[in-house]
């Protein structure tokens, strides 16, 4: 393999790729990257057997060939390297990377061992606005669990219901769910969020059209240049749209900046409760404040202008209020709750497609 590539290029791909790479695992070669060149392109691969990411470039290449090489490294020197052109020469199991003030030598392992790269050869196939499926992932994929004992629980859900699309992940404490407009195929797809958070990266700035096809077992996303495949989380996902109330006792709508705010300075003094903080609205003052407490720190309340209708209090998590008042995109937010112990949910009436519930905490 013989070839020459700008730095920047390479530099992009490695860094599309190389997270994936698996240095813990028990196969050496999954802490690798595999760089193969294809139809006078370049491909870097990598893959931790849940997961397989493919990034091509453009390259002039003079002899075609494959290596595998440690994936940190790779991604590491490159970065360091000058903006310029790179030459890429394969001597055996030795890639030797030369530009005009550095040559180096990379010791690699022969593509042969790395894993065959996971591909959808027959399913279902559509594609998505890229701008629009990125947002809806940063509003949606925090919100799953992180906990292996539950698999289910740590993917999330893109499904139609009733000619719509909607993306939507909950960890038990909390619910986030996004509609992402029209969408005439029937799915039901469960994919890691570990995945989602990867593909994530992978669109960056890019607001172009993004591809996904996928059969039973697992989902490809392309987008531009870059090809990511998943297996699908196997079982049935909760029928959450049960937990999502629809009328309240207590309603806030206020302006989500100083929601956010108060929320902040409450989340200060909540650190030693485990982030309990207790909101109160008041319908006769036309208030929302947050009281928190901390024994040893001290305590705090902190109130906000509201449009409040009954009145009530209940005690959540400072961390899920806030993540969700991140989540929400307008500048004013209803917030409405039936009880202390029964589901709370933030939205924003301007955006109607998106909603965010959070289970309370007992006070």
């Amino acid at each position: 393999m013989k070839l020459q590539v700008t730095q920047e290029n390479l530099n992009r791909a490695l860094n599309s790729v190389a997270r994936v790479a698996n240095s813990r695992g028990t196969l050496p070669i999954l802490a690798n990257v595999l760089i193969k060149t294809s139809n006078n392109r370049l491909s870097l691969s990598a893959t931790n057997l849940d997961i397989a990411i493919t990034h091509y470039i453009g390259a002039k290449v003079s002899e075609e060939g494959s290596i595998t090489v440690p994936a940190r490294l790779m991604q590491d020197f490159v970065s360091s390297l000058p903006e310029g052109v790179i030459e890429l020469d394969l001597q055996e199991t030795k890639l030797h990377v030369t530009t005009n003030q550095y040559q180096s030598v990379v010791n690699g392992i022969v593509a042969d061992d790395f894993p065959v790269m996971p591909a959808i050869s027959s399913g279902n196939s559509w594609t998505l606005d890229g701008a629009l499926f990125k947002r809806g992932l940063q509003q949606v994929v925090f919100a799953a669990s992180s906990d292996e004992t539950r698999p289910v629980l740590t993917g999330v859900l893109l499904q139609t219901l009733g000619g719509k699309l909607y993306m939507a992940a909950t960890d038990s404490y909390r619910l986030a769910e996004k509609q992402l407009g029209a969408n005439k195929q029937d799915v039901q797809l469960l994919i890691p969020a570990s995945a989602m958070q990867d593909l994530l990266r992978v669109l960056g700035d890019s607001d172009e059209k993004i591809q996904i096809t996928h059969d039973d077992q697992q989902v490809l996303f392309q987008v531009a240049d870059v090809e990511l495949v998943t297996r699908l989380v196997e079982g049935k996902y909760p029928d959450y749209r049960k937990l999502i109330p629809e009328k309240f006792t207590t309603e806030s709508k206020l302006k989500r900046a100083d929601l956010i705010n108060i929320a902040k300075v409450s989340s200060l003094f909540a650190r030693e409760s485990a982030g309990s903080i207790t909101l109160e609205a008041d319908e006769k003052s036309g208030k929302l404040s947050i009281r928190s407490v901390a024994s040893q720190l001290g305590e705090n309340t902190a109130t906000a202008d509201a449009k409040v209708t009954g009145s009530g209090s209940i005690t959540l998590n400072a961390r899920y209020l806030l993540d969700a008042l991140n989540a929400l995109t307008g500048d004013e937010v209803v917030f409405g709750f039936n009880g202390k112990l029964e589901p709370t949910l933030l939205h924003d009436p301007a955006v109607p497609d998106y909603q965010h519930v959070i289970m309370p905490l007992k006070s």
